[in-house]
């Protein structure tokens, strides 16, 4: 038998699943099928009220539209956070309606044309990725008339250690050089454009406090020594993020209160070009990630060469993270539970597959649970971040799962299907 991840501990200690109130049934009935994924806003709303308190006061906080696209989850989000990050055209479309273009920062290479003009028009920031880009901002803001509000994402010169994703300290198609940030900021101010500082972002899913806190000293140092090149004082410099969460055996959760501490007194004695700078942290899965849960239904139980197969009505098209397919070098099992039995003692070893006709779609590998029956109800925590948006939801043209934003003050069922 393999292990499996912790289960969020907001859905412990009771016999069945339950998300704002409510069983995986009850949402299973309103949904009107299997396989659905639900998200619970008071985890989400709660996890930013935590981050909130933990940080010293001022520092911004800026939600990450990719982590979770879902359109109710990111209304309910827009009023509890400073600012949006988005990554396309798309993305900003759903920004613009729910919060100010000032709050606006549009990262990501290989922008379109049509794109910066949107994000220029609009008012959002460009966080610019390369030299050309720059330049093909600057052209569209002299040939519409309108000034850009420009930052420069960082390619920084230091890595965020024990990230899942590292996108710093090495080559890399996002942001410009550290060696060249401050060239290109000052080619920005003398273009006239409105410069909005520093994108900063070392990397992603890390579970190492020390190393976090480590990394948010280094990029205020970064950003300072780029300042004094400038010759102009940053209006703000995003710290990035990096938070992770914990998916697998042997993970634990950061502490954001330490993170928040230290933050504190860095900011205490930081430099004099960055005194009157503003500051914010962009977080996307930890935000978000823990309130999710996707509930897929067992149809078929079948003996293979001495191993047990529990066949669910849902897969990697929805999920493809707890697959291992979205990036992870060694496949390792997400947490997963009979809905209906969700502290029961395990009794068999199985593994949980989905309804593709491929080999990799399978959702858990020989894990310990509970007798298991065809109708019984998976559970797969961990789905609120990079979940049905990053699968390939046309593979084999399967429906399109129900979406429920559970608990929301405005709307508590709140359904999207598309």
């Amino acid at each position: 038998m393999k292990p499996i991840g912790p289960i969020p501990p907001e859905f412990l200690g009771k016999e069945r699943l339950v998300l704002a109130g409510r069983t995986a049934t009850e949402w299973i009935d309103l949904a009107g099928a299997t396989p659905l994924f639900v998200y619970d806003f008071s985890i989400v709303a709660a996890r930013i009220g935590r981050l909130r308190s933990a940080l010293p006061n001022g520092i911004d906080i800026h939600y990450a539209i990719k982590a979770n696209p879902f359109a109710p989850l990111v209304r309910e989000i827009a009023p509890l956070v400073d600012g949006l990050d988005v990554a396309s055209a798309g993305e900003l479309r759903q920004a613009l309606d729910v919060k100010p273009a000032a709050a606006i920062s549009f990262a990501g290479p290989g922008k379109r044309d049509a794109e910066l003009e949107g994000a220029i028009l609009a008012g959002a920031t460009l966080n610019v990725e390369s030299e050309g880009e720059a330049a093909r901002a600057l052209a569209i803001g002299n040939r519409t008339g309108v000034t850009p509000r420009l930052a420069v994402r960082v390619n920084p010169d230091l890595e965020l250690r024990g990230s899942g994703m590292r996108m710093g300290g090495r080559a890399s198609p996002f942001g410009v050089d550290a060696g060249r940030a401050a060239a290109l900021a000052r080619t920005i101010l003398a273009a006239g454009a409105n410069w909005r500082g520093w994108h900063i972002f070392a990397g992603s899913q890390s579970l190492d406090t020390a190393a976090i806190i480590e990394t948010q000293a280094a990029t205020l140092a970064l950003a300072a020594r780029l300042a004094e090149e400038v010759g102009a004082p940053p209006p703000l410099v995003n710290l990035g993020g990096g938070f992770g969460i914990p998916y697998f055996p042997g993970d634990g959760p950061v502490d954001v209160e330490a993170i928040g501490t230290a933050l504190a007194a860095a900011l205490a004695l930081r430099a004099a070009p960055l005194v009157d700078s503003c500051f914010a942290v962009e977080l996307g899965r930890w935000l978000v990630g823990e309130a999710g849960v996707y509930l897929t239904r067992i149809i078929d139980r079948k003996e293979s060469h001495g191993e047990t197969f529990l066949v669910v009505d849902g897969g990697l098209h929805h999920q493809l993270a707890a697959s291992g397919n979205f990036g992870t070098v060694v496949r390792r099992n997400y947490p997963i539970a009979l809905a209906d039995r969700l502290e029961a003692p395990a009794s068999e070893p199985v593994t949980v597959v989905g309804c593709l006709c491929t080999p990799l779609d399978r959702l858990a590998d020989k894990v310990a649970l509970p007798e298991a029956r065809p109708g019984d109800v998976i559970a797969l925590f961990l789905a609120g971040a990079y979940g049905l948006s990053a699968s390939p939801g046309a593979f084999l043209s399967h429906p399109v799962p129900v979406q429920i934003l559970a608990g929301s003050p405005e709307n508590p069922n709140a359904i999207f299907t598309s």
